[in-house]
């Protein structure tokens, strides 16, 4: 099984704002529904419960949400108590793909698991706590790179770059 993470990040890392996501670029949750869609999506509970009620689960992909507390209920999804149980849970039901999809937390966890990272790279700083983590550079080939331009839909510039573990 390939372990993949999956995020969006301004030029200063950041990933998120008060549980929220500091930008609106529809083109991006786009990218992210198509890719991650009929596999299995692994996410942290702060990261589950940013979620708008109408997407929780997540549509067409099992939900695996990451979290300490032993009696956390996340309805539609399956807790976890670790990032590891939650991958060998997709691995034994024979996902060929899984990814991790926040937050920052889940994603420092997962970068030494990780074979691939769909990292779509925003050109703009954002303010915002969480980040996602720095990853060696010289450990990772670049793979496919997709520029997107500013547009009316679309304030910032931004690239898909996907990365594979060497």
């Amino acid at each position: 099984m390939i372990t993949s993470m999956i995020a969006a990040m301004g030029s200063n890392r950041v990933i998120g704002k008060d549980n929220d996501i500091p930008w609106h670029l529809p083109d991006d949750f786009r990218y992210f529904k198509e890719t991650t869609k009929n596999h299995y999506v692994i996410m942290g509970r702060k990261n589950w419960e940013s979620l708008p009620p109408k997407f929780q689960p997540l549509p067409q992909r099992p939900n695996l949400v990451i979290t300490r507390q032993s009696d956390y209920l996340a309805e539609g999804a399956t807790v976890f108590q670790s990032l590891e149980d939650a991958l060998a849970t997709a691995r034994k039901m024979g996902e060929k793909e899984a990814f991790i999809i926040g937050g920052g937390e889940i994603y420092r966890q997962g970068l030494a698991l990780a074979d691939k990272i769909y990292l779509t790279e925003i050109n703009g700083d954002f303010e915002g706590e969480i980040t996602f983590p720095e990853f060696d550079q010289g450990k990772w080939i670049e793979i496919s790179r997709d520029h997107h331009d500013i547009d009316d839909k679309h304030r910032y510039s931004f690239d898909f770059v996907v990365y594979k573990k060497k």
